[in-house]
Parts: C-alpha cells; structure tokens; sequence
C-alpha cells in the first residue's frame, strides 16, 4: 500500500512512517519543519524516510496513487492561550480542513488524530468515546474542531475518515516539552524540575508503539466515520511517574511546585473497549517498561551529547 504521513518528522508520526516501511509499505512523509522545537531534532527522527518539507495551509497534497493518508501533523500542547493561538488556528484547523478536502475529493480514507484533550474534565472515568466533549483548552478545543470537520466532510462530500484520540503518549524521541522527557533530562543533569500544581494530576499514560499500532490497525479495519480512544493500560499521577523513573535511574528528583497550567486537567482515564471490540487492539506496554525505554533513550542522547 502507498500512504501519506503527515506530521512525519514529529515525535509519534516518525514512527508511524518507520513501522509502516518496515511492514512493507511505500511511504511519503510530509512536514513543514516548523520553529515549535529544534528542526534539527526533527531532522534526525526523519532521518532514512521519504519526507518531503510542505507546508499544508498553503501548498497542495498530492494523492495519486496514494491509498490512505494519516493526518498527525499539528501544532502540540495545551498551554495554547494567548498570541499563539493564532497557530493553533492555522495548524490545526486550516491545515486538517484542507487535508479533508483533498482526501474527500480523491476518494482516499484519512485517518485523523485527535486528542483527549478534547474531553476536558471529563464526566465519567474511565471516559468513552460517547461522553460529551468539553474541552478547556484552545488546544482542545481545535482539536474538537477537527473531529467536527472530519463529520461534516463524511456528510457533504463522502470522506472516509477515522478519528482517534490519543492520551498522553509518550516514549522515545518525544518533543523536548514533553513531562517524560524533562524528568529524564532534569534526572541525568541533577537539576531541579517544575511541576504545575500538586503533581496529583493523574494520566491515562500510552507507550507510543502502542499508539502506532492502534493507529495502522484504525486505518486498515477501522468503520468509517468511526471514532475510538487509544489510551494506557494503567492510570499513573504526575508523582508516582517521577517516583517510578527515580527507581529506574537510581537517581532522585529535585521537585519545585508552580502554578497550575492553564488549560490542563486533573485527570484522564481512557475507556478503550470500544477499539478492543471492534479493532482487537489494546496497550501492551507496561508504564514501567515504557518509562525504562524513555530513560534509555534519554541516557543515551545526553551520552552522545
């Protein structure tokens, strides 16, 4: 099969287009190498892939020949108030309009990747899919945006399109703001480490090969216009996390307590049965095991230097 990957330099489309590859597919990735971190990083997750620089809100997606696009490239984080609202806008809602567009119009299935942000303190827990969505985050809330425009394409125009929403992914080569990777780093380097509000914060926290695998899986047996959470196994706090990453590098964390994040929530819980039932998929990733890969990658980087 020949697909596109979008976001494929970044931190969970990278490997997605690398496990593709190896499973035998032709693959184009897309990325317009955006300032939102080091291009160099993203470089180097690109690194033996066919990734093309594009920048989406302006330039045209070409799908000939192509079977199925998975749409991933966005612009990341919660803490999405103020004057960088206007990227949210244009990375997450123009960019995702136009790639519907296109998919609608060259009959391709999309599968898009939303967020459980888009849930926000969320009724229930663990949450499923048909719990009312109230995001409190303008990230969130483009995300929400999104998953509306991938209905009302399927309404107007026939899209194939179908959504996930991803929580809390994490493991290698994770963007340099992701909690996971600050521990580590502030771990290897003995410095101190802030963390928004009390730290009770807990997370449906998803190894990112598992988020891979529910993503393939969704684009080659997933319902159309279906939607399905891709969540961890075990539910862990900000605290219990940094503990369990002590003990994997038999170091401790110097703890600084700030303010509460704008835009975040106290919990996420995913209620993944409708994507076991329908898809056979479900985390096989250990947190424990996860969070030893992630120390591993992180050693080793700060090793290279």
């Amino acid at each position: 099969m020949r697909y596109v990957v979008t976001g494929a330099a970044g931190f969970i489309g990278s490997q997605l287009a690398g496990a593709l590859v190896e499973a035998g597919h032709d693959v184009v990735g897309i990325d317009c190498f955006t300032e939102s971190y080091d291009p160099a990083e993203k470089e180097e997750n690109a690194r033996g892939l066919d990734v093309r620089r594009l920048d989406l809100a302006e330039e045209a997606l070409d799908l000939d020949g192509v079977d199925g696009v998975f749409h991933l490239a966005a612009q990341a984080g919660v803490r999405s108030f103020g004057d960088v609202f206007p990227v949210y806008v244009r990375q997450n809602l123009l960019v995702t309009q136009r790639v519907f567009d296109t998919c609608a119009r060259a009959g391709v299935r999309v599968v898009f990747a939303s967020s459980s942000s888009v849930y926000g303190e969320a009724e229930a827990y663990p949450t499923a899919e048909d719990t009312p969505p109230s995001p409190i985050s303008p990230y969130g809330i483009t995300k929400l945006g999104g998953e509306h425009l991938a209905r009302s394409y399927a309404l107007a125009f026939g899209l194939d399109a179908v959504v996930l929403r991803y929580f809390t992914v994490y493991g290698p080569r994770p963007r340099p703001d992701m909690f996971f990777r600050r521990v580590c780093e502030a771990l290897l380097v003995g410095s101190t480490f802030e963390i928004y509000g009390s730290g009770e914060q807990s997370r449906s926290f998803t190894y990112v090969a598992d988020a891979v695998a529910a993503t393939v899986a969704a684009m080659e047996r997933g319902e159309r216009g279906s939607l399905y959470n891709v969540g961890g196994g075990q539910e862990a706090t900000m605290l219990e996390s940094i503990a369990a990453l002590e003990g994997i590098a038999g170091r401790t964390l110097d703890v600084h307590h700030v303010g509460v994040a704008k835009g975040d929530v106290s919990r996420t819980s995913a209620d993944v049965s409708r994507i076991r039932g329908a898809l056979g998929w479900e985390p096989q990733t250990l947190l424990g095991d996860g969070l030893a890969a992630m120390w591993a990658w992180a050693s080793a980087r700060v090793a290279a230097g």
